[in-house]
């Protein structure tokens, strides 16, 4: 036996000669119960969306590559407004408008807060699932149903200089969301009331109450009509 700071510590070659100390306790891991419940949402007042547009990106790159050169001597193209309503709008690859899965996830999650439960747990045992997939990045999305039209706003960029943005406005809209969650972390009531409190207190989409950068501006709230 040998001491550390006044604890005792065993030696390494010397094994407990207790048997119930000896005996192997078993470790169960269950297998994992996942339901998946689908709810129909209708929004109650408008959603805006922002997506990072290709030709955003490409500016980008272009400037990554030109290096030192990118701030001078290059002209500056006229700005069409039409084509920055176009690249904001997810489209998948069947050509209907969609919103991004991960959006309600991310707002499910954050709605765990609201009630004490952990948003790391939240992270493991609920997903979104898609019905679809953006044409241009792949990313997830869910059918939004309704009829986008052009909205300019005056904004400030994180500079302080004055902009336009233009993006896609649905004033009337819907959705059937399909959530596979857990059923060892979450009920079928859980994840309806989680979803309920998304749509009144969390928001999705540009403007949203649960925005990072500000309050919002009411916008992305929605009614759940039930389990579709």
């Amino acid at each position: 036996m040998s001491k550390v700071d006044g604890a005792v510590l065993a030696r390494p070659d010397v094994r407990p000669t207790n048997d119930t100390a000896s005996a192997a306790t078993p470790i169960r891991v269950p297998a994992p119960r996942m339901r998946t419940a689908h709810f129909r949402i209708r929004g109650t007042v408008p959603y805006v969306q922002a997506r990072f547009s290709a030709k955003a990106l490409d500016k980008m790159r272009d400037k990554m590559l030109a290096g030192t050169q990118a701030k001078k001597g290059t002209p500056r193209k006229p700005r069409d407004f039409n084509d920055d309503y176009e690249q904001a709008q997810h489209i998948s690859s069947e050509e209907w408008n969609g919103m991004p899965a991960s959006a309600f996830r991310a707002a499910l999650i954050s709605a765990c807060r609201l009630v004490g439960f952990k948003m790391t747990l939240a992270k493991l045992a609920v997903f979104v699932e898609a019905d679809g997939f953006d044409r241009v990045d792949g990313t997830p999305l869910i059918k939004i149903e309704g009829t986008p039209e052009k909205m300019e706003m005056a904004v400030r960029n994180e500079t302080g200089v004055a902009d336009i943005r233009v993006r896609p406005m649905w004033r009337e809209w819907a959705a059937t969301v399909r959530i596979r969650f857990d059923l060892d972390q979450f009920s079928l009531q859980d994840v309806t009331n989680l979803l309920v409190r998304v749509g009144l207190q969390v928001g999705i989409g540009e403007g949203r109450p649960d925005s990072r950068s500000s309050a919002g501006m009411g916008w992305g709230l929605f009614d759940v009509a039930g389990e579709a």
